[in-house]
C-alpha cells in the first residue's frame, strides 16, 4: 500500500473544507453569511492552490538537481 503524502492529505482536507463551505452556502441567508462563505472559499481555494505550486517547485528542483549530477559527471569523465 502506498503511503499518502503530507501534500495529498492536507488537500484532502481542503477538500473536505470546501464540501462544508459549500453546504454553508446553501444554507446562508443574510449577505453577510454570504460574503463570510465567499472569503472562507477563496482562502481553501489559495490553500490548495500554494500546495500545488509547491508541489511544482519540489519537482523543479529535483529536476535541476538531477542535471547539476549529470553535468559534474560529464566534466569529471
Amino acid at each position: 500500500m502506498k503511503k499518502q503524502s503530507h501534500a495529498d492529505k492536507m488537500k484532502e482536507e481542503l477538500d473536505i473544507m470546501l464540501s462544508k463551505i459549500n453546504a454553508l452556502e446553501v444554507v446562508a441567508s443574510g449577505e453577510y453569511q454570504k460574503g463570510v462563505v465567499k472569503v472562507l472559499r477563496a482562502l481553501v481555494e489559495g490553500q490548495v492552490h500554494t500546495i500545488n505550486e509547491f508541489e511544482h517547485l519540489k519537482k523543479a528542483i529535483d529536476l535541476l538537481t538531477l542535471q547539476l549530477f549529470e553535468t559534474q559527471n560529464k566534466i569529471r569523465s
